[in-house]
């Protein structure tokens, strides 16, 4: 099997588009701990989410929008992941090959 990665990619899809409408809308801990301490209002980002909320912007239906935002998600960060390897890969031979 030469693109064993395909069928993880794929099924990563699958899990991302199925199960991330299921996520808890409760905050995470360090979100629960800025509220409880009562000071969350005072964090700024330093850049702004595509995704906010992991909600989708523009899609009404919220089920749709965090599904979207997974497929998305799992997208960009296999995107992300294969281009570092590839970079890794490249540099590491240019090393060997001197």
């Amino acid at each position: 099997m030469k693109h064993k990665w395909l069928i993880g990619l794929c099924i990563a899809l699958i899990v991302a588009a199925l199960v991330s409408p299921f996520a808890s809308p409760e905050p995470d801990g360090l979100e629960r701990v800025a509220e409880d301490k009562g000071f969350l209002e005072e964090g700024f980002s330093y850049l702004n989410s595509p995704i906010p909320d992991y909600l989708f912007p523009g899609i009404e239906n919220e089920g749709l929008a965090t599904s979207t935002a997974g497929l998305v998600g799992t997208l960009l960060t296999f995107g992300f992941m294969l281009g570092l390897g590839k970079l890794v890969i490249f540099r590491n031979k240019r090393v060997k090959n001197g």
